[in-house]
């Protein structure tokens, strides 16, 4: 979503940043897709809302492809980056084998569901997809009720929401006080807390997600977590990944740090600086992340 949408982030500044964190997560997404998609009738119809770089939209065509094909809609609110996720997907929507050629349809939706009716460009699915678009948008429970509308009956919501957050700093990084993973993680729960108090006509959710899924009517909720991991010694893609996210946290969050710690992210960031992140050998990511899911009557 783009700086006009509700959340006031300007997504498309990102794109770099998301197709980096899409492949990193490319194996552990692939796995997730397969488990998805697996019980689904012929010739599916799954929905990709929020597809943001279209890290999931890839490995969803290569599961749909895998299992004979189908129909992949993909929804984002931000043009330049549905036309990325649409440009993945369908790359991937063709898989031959030595008997046949099966293929998935690939159809990207211009939508925003924090503006319109979910209703007007939402088709009926067998398959929702959400992961971490959700909590960016105004009334949570009312777009996960919305969602499930869009559900054919049988149909599955997935949503990605919650788990816990990136590791990537050694506890003591040799620069300023030990520990400044934990504060960079609280001041970025701040930094949430306050983004969602500014989107207009925000409504606090006070339950979980399962519970949320469950009130929308759904049945068999459930959930599961995937880990994302990378461990040290640090590879050229994780230290990139690593410097993108500290100038990100610095930028949004850094406000919210004492000022020594504020001090350190420049050193961080400053590649003639003895401390210099990308000069570290030892950084690593691991993250864990969590997928609840439910079922249409």
């Amino acid at each position: 979503m783009a700086a006009h949408t509700a959340d006031g982030i300007d997504w498309n500044s990102r794109l770099a940043d998301l197709r980096r964190a899409d492949g990193l997560q490319a194996e552990a997404v692939r796995l997730v897709a397969a488990r998805l998609v697996d019980g689904l009738p012929d010739e599916p119809t799954v929905v990709d809302v929020g597809s943001g770089a279209g890290g999931m939209a890839l490995v969803l065509a290569e599961a749909l492809a895998a299992r004979g094909g189908g129909t992949l809609v993909l929804v984002d609110a931000v043009p330049e980056l549905l036309d990325a996720a649409t440009a993945a997907a369908r790359k991937a929507a063709a898989y031959e084998t030595d008997s046949h050629t099966t293929s998935v349809r690939v159809r990207p939706v211009l939508g925003d569901l924090s503006s319109e009716q979910p209703s007007s460009f939402l088709p009926t699915a067998d398959l929702v997809w959400a992961s971490g678009v959700v909590h960016h948008l105004p009334d949570q429970a009312a777009v996960v009720s919305a969602l499930t509308a869009s559900l054919a009956p049988g149909g599955l919501l997935a949503l990605a929401e919650g788990g816990l957050d990136a590791r990537f700093l050694p506890w003591d990084i040799g620069a300023g006080s030990p520990g400044l993973a934990d504060r960079l993680s609280a001041a970025r729960g701040e930094w949430f807390a306050h983004m969602r108090e500014k989107i207009p006509g925000s409504v606090r959710l006070t339950k979980g997600w399962g519970a949320v899924l469950t009130a929308a009517g759904l049945r068999d909720v459930s959930a599961f977590s995937y880990l994302v991991d990378h461990p040290a010694p640090t590879t050229p893609q994780v230290r990139d990944w690593a410097l993108a996210h500290v100038r990100r946290l610095a930028e949004s969050c850094g406000e919210r740090l004492h000022p020594a710690d504020r001090a350190v992210l420049r050193d961080l960031l400053d590649s003639g600086h003895p401390a210099y992140l990308g000069a570290r050998d030892d950084l690593f990511l691991l993250s864990a992340n969590t997928v609840h899911t439910g079922r249409k009557s």
